[in-house]
């Protein structure tokens, strides 16, 4: 079983920073890709970024980044960790909402608890 601990939100002004971290622990095989959603409030979930990996966690891989985020943040991982790190840089009140990490393996997609990030004006 996958266990997915997020940790790093909190309240920050705009035009501030914010790094997540998002460490994978348990059973697993073929990791194939982690990375992040969020769901501002009223909005539906939407992806954020992502780091896609051949077979397992290393510190490479092929990234990618929602739209509305190219630019702001970057996704990383840390080898020898099984963590991501997700700096989001150039907040907007738009980016407030929960974040959730999520992991791809052989045995299907499996969900952290979410961290609260909130950017005000």
């Amino acid at each position: 079983q996958v266990h997915l601990i997020e940790s790093g939100g909190g309240l920050v002004q705009a035009g501030g920073s914010l790094r997540l971290t998002c460490a994978l622990s348990g059973r697993f095989s073929a990791l194939v890709t982690m990375g992040w959603f969020r769901q501002g409030p009223g909005k539906e979930r939407e992806v954020v970024a992502w780091i896609t990996f051949h077979s397992a966690f290393s510190s490479g891989g092929v990234r990618g980044y929602g739209d509305s985020v190219k630019g702001r943040f970057t996704i990383s991982s840390e080898n020898g960790e099984n963590t991501i790190v997700l700096q989001m840089s150039s907040l907007e009140p738009e980016d407030t909402g929960v974040y959730y990490c999520y992991s791809d393996t052989q045995n299907g997609r499996d969900w952290g608890q979410g961290t609260q990030v909130t950017v005000s004006s």
